[in-house]
């Protein structure tokens, strides 16, 4: 039986007029969501709000974030890019530190060291990744979920080498928060592009950063946003800023977190461990169908399905209402608390005939 609450948000927030399983790319925005871009919208253009939004709604953003990922609200700083949060990491490295991501991972997780051009940069597969830490490894740099094929990372074990050999941990959850249970604390960085399984407007993004690893970071663009009292700190220098993550919050879209302080709303209602249940379900229905035809997708137990060798197949899907997409060869379906057993079923019809 599927959970009420997630019966209830797709009846309420979600008029998909696809079989969306294209989560991976880009989630679908809850109605209350839109609702709220939309107001922050009129209210700029008629001129009923002083500024470009709310405050308090990047605040509660941030708050509904900390909640879904296990840390404090002070450990979360927000932006508008993983590749952002990355580049900032990437200038706390000394010259010459040795970084270890593996082979294909997402561009925007490694190329900030790679341009440096004084850090080592080491790839490996991904289900050697804890095997391949050593001594003089600086940073473990992975994604919790593969983008190109959806494979979890073995995360237990790359955290307890990266701990073994005095290695930080870079986590990127932009695959995964939202429907795989996280604890960000565990990780001295997570990065995480919000507009996926999050469901939030994008321009959303948050970095975790533990309490240790927060007095490495450059202050690369602070301003009044970061101070300790932002309306107190207008012109001139910022006297004093603030004593926690916040410190190194970029500069955001008030439209993108007006809209996000609804969805992390809403997700939290629901709970990310109903939504794991439930994709991960589909998931398994999907991968079932496809053996039965004879079509073996990557294997594993991720809400992310990639079938090798299928991505071809991306247009004809689109042409009967089925969104997916094509990475690295392989044919990308995900799915997520919006979707039903019809829409996995609606895919295995156009893919097995």
């Amino acid at each position: 039986m599927e959970n009420s609450a997630i019966d209830r948000a797709r009846a309420t927030e979600f008029a998909s007029e696809t079989a969306y399983l294209n989560t991976s790319t880009c989630g679908l925005l809850p109605r209350r969501a839109v609702d709220a871009v939309k107001a922050l919208a009129d209210d700029n253009a008629n001129g009923r709000r002083q500024g470009a939004g709310s405050w308090e709604a990047v605040q509660a953003a941030r708050e509904g974030f900390a909640g879904l990922v296990g840390v404090e609200p002070g450990r979360v700083a927000v932006g508008g890019s993983v590749a952002a949060h990355v580049g900032m990491i990437a200038a706390s490295l000394p010259p010459g530190s040795e970084v270890l991501a593996p082979e294909k991972e997402f561009s925007s997780v490694v190329t900030p060291f790679a341009v440096r051009g004084d850090l080592k940069t080491r790839y490996v597969p991904l289900d050697e990744l804890a095997a391949a830490v050593r001594p003089g490894t600086a940073l473990v740099a992975f994604s919790a979920v593969q983008s190109s094929d959806g494979r979890i990372a073995a995360l237990d074990a790359v955290r307890e080498a990266a701990a073994a050999h005095g290695a930080r941990t870079l986590l990127d959850a932009s695959q995964s928060a939202g429907w795989l249970p996280l604890d960000a604390g565990a990780y001295d960085f997570t990065v995480t592009g919000a507009f996926k399984f999050l469901m939030c407007p994008r321009g959303t993004s948050f970095l975790t950063v533990t309490e240790e690893a927060q007095e490495t970071l450059p202050l690369l663009f602070p301003g009044m946003a970061a101070a300790e009292e932002p309306w107190g700190n207008v012109y001139g220098p910022v006297e004093r800023l603030s004593a926690d993550a916040r410190r190194f919050d970029e500069p955001v879209s008030f439209l993108a977190y007006h809209g996000a302080e609804q969805a992390l709303d809403l997700l939290a209602g629901i709970g990310v461990d109903a939504v794991h249940a439930h994709a991960t379900g589909l998931a398994a229905r999907f991968r079932r169908g496809l053996a039965s035809a004879g079509h073996e997708a990557v294997p594993g137990d991720s809400a992310v399905v990639a079938v090798p060798g299928f991505g071809d197949r991306e247009p004809a899907l689109a042409a009967a209402g089925v969104m997916v997409s094509a990475r690295a060869g392989n044919l990308r379906a995900s799915f997520h608390l919006y979707n039903t057993e019809t829409d996995v079923d609606r895919a295995l019809d156009v893919l097995t005939g």
